[in-house]
């Protein structure tokens, strides 16, 4: 067969074929049914993000309690200094744990995150023993705050990373 009869042949057998084809079944519920399951990933991987906010907020609201002006008087303003400090860091614990405990079957992006954590556990304790000797530092506390901010962020982004949400 030459190349010219081969061409003329094919360019008939493609001229018989149909011009549409219709699938074997109805494809949309299996569409459906992908989108649903999609939304449902997306919204169970919401909920990390929203306890971690939470958890923020919450550091956020003790900084600003603590920033208000401090009486020396114990009976006007019963939790400063190391009191406060000690309050601050169980409602992180608290709350880091329930993250944890939230993402505990959801794989990690990486390896060493928990090195990192422990990096940033250590700078807290290292502010902690700080706010010892100057327990009403503002900047000390602001410090403390940053670090637990840190360590929900750390937490967060390498459980759900920002290229894995829609």
């Amino acid at each position: 067969m030459t190349m010219k009869t081969f061409e003329k042949h094919l360019q008939q057998q493609l001229d018989e074929l149909p011009r549409e084809r219709h699938p074997d079944k109805d494809l949309w519920q299996g569409i459906d049914l992908a989108i649903q399951a999609q939304a449902d990933e997306t919204r169970t991987k919401r909920q990390p993000v929203w306890l971690a906010s939470a958890a923020v907020v919450m550091v956020a609201v003790i900084i600003g309690f603590m920033m208000r002006p401090v009486s020396t008087d114990p009976e006007v303003n019963p939790v400063t200094g190391q009191s406060l400090v000690k309050a601050l860091s169980q409602q992180h614990e608290k709350e880091k744990s329930a993250l944890l405990v939230s993402l505990e079957g959801t794989p990690a992006v990486t390896e060493n995150w928990q090195e990192q954590l422990t990096e940033l556990e250590d700078a807290a304790e290292a502010i902690k023993a700080a706010l010892k000797e100057d327990p009403n530092n503002t900047a000390l506390l602001r410090m403390l705050q940053s670090v637990y901010q840190q360590q929900f962020l750390l937490i967060e982004r390498v459980h759900a990373p920002k290229w894995q949400q829609i």
